[in-house]
């Protein structure tokens, strides 16, 4: 497991806030996000949990307007412009494959978004790299020297993009059952990779490449027209476009690594799309993940026909 460094976190912040987090004692492997909103108390996001920053006192501390602006030169370098088109998007991506996002009036040119003004929050998500969590899984996605594709299903907070950066990492580097192989990523909100200027943060393996901040279904095309791909990874399957992608790496002979957001693989289906995908047996793995335990704990893993394997 990569250590999260506490003082990186930490230097994001307002002074006032990064003065309390210093003061405070807090276990950053288990912290999933850091919530700021006018107004309110920062909020300190577990995997069971919240609980309040909070003063000397004993208070919970409430973010101010200037705790906002000053965190938000902190984590842009002072260059907020140099960001305009991730926060079209929502969010930041900072050092550590680390990504905040951020909310408050939207800039519209026509349908478009041109940025965003009066920031109201900003939600500092920690990435959290387990190397390892994919062993459990990996004698299932494999067949021989192939791999199957695979859809991994989970409800927000439950380790589906841990788990897939993880798959990722070792089918690049390679196994003592499976050779190495090539994959490419298209990373969209940045999180798999944790791009830093061009640069990721997370160990997806010495034969990945990665497409940052690139729309799944172009990315995907991209991929398959230059870089040759054995396996092509995207997270959080959903729009239209994409499936038509899908489509597309299928006919290539590449294999597909994905996640969707569900509760069951009964609950994925029910989208017609998935359903299509089901009824031409594309994805030959179904992992569904849940927070049985402990987040990220592996519910069930079923074949291309919907049964247990």
């Amino acid at each position: 497991m990569r250590t999260i460094r506490a003082g990186q976190i930490q230097s994001l912040f307002a002074g006032n806030i990064r003065k309390l987090l210093e003061e405070c004692v807090i276990d950053y492997e288990k912290l999933y996000e850091i919530r700021l909103r006018t107004g309110r108390p920062v909020f300190l996001c577990y995997g069971d949990g919240e609980k309040f920053l909070r003063t000397g006192n004993g208070m919970p501390y409430r973010v101010t307007r200037q705790d906002l602006k000053e965190t938000l030169e902190y984590i842009s370098g002072y260059s907020l412009y140099a960001y305009e088109d991730e926060i079209c998007q929502g969010y930041l991506s900072v050092q550590g494959g680390h990504r905040v996002g951020i909310t408050g009036k939207v800039i519209l040119d026509g349908e478009h978004i041109r940025g965003m003004k009066y920031i109201s929050c900003i939600n500092v998500r920690l990435a959290h790299q387990v190397q390892g969590c994919a062993d459990e899984v990996l004698p299932y996605i494999r067949n021989g020297e192939q791999v199957y594709h695979t859809l991994i299903i989970a409800p927000p907070r439950c380790g589906k993009t841990t788990l897939l950066r993880d798959m990722i990492r070792q089918i690049s580097n390679g196994t003592d059952r499976i050779q190495g192989k090539t994959v490419g990523v298209v990373d969209e909100r940045s999180e798999l990779a944790g791009c830093y200027q061009g640069i990721p943060q997370n160990d997806l393996g010495m034969r990945t490449d990665v497409l940052d901040a690139c729309p799944k279904a172009k990315g995907m095309q991209m991929l398959l027209r230059s870089m040759s791909p054995d396996v092509v990874a995207v997270d959080e399957l959903g729009k239209k476009e994409d499936f038509k992608a899908v489509e597309s790496v299928i006919h290539c002979g590449c294999k597909l690594f994905a996640t969707a957001h569900g509760n069951s693989l009964e609950d994925i289906l029910r989208q017609p799309f998935f359903q299509k995908l089901r009824e031409l047996e594309v994805f030959e793995r179904y992992i569904v993940l849940g927070k049985k335990g402990h987040a990220g704990s592996i519910e069930a893993i079923y074949d291309g026909k919907g049964k247990p394997c």
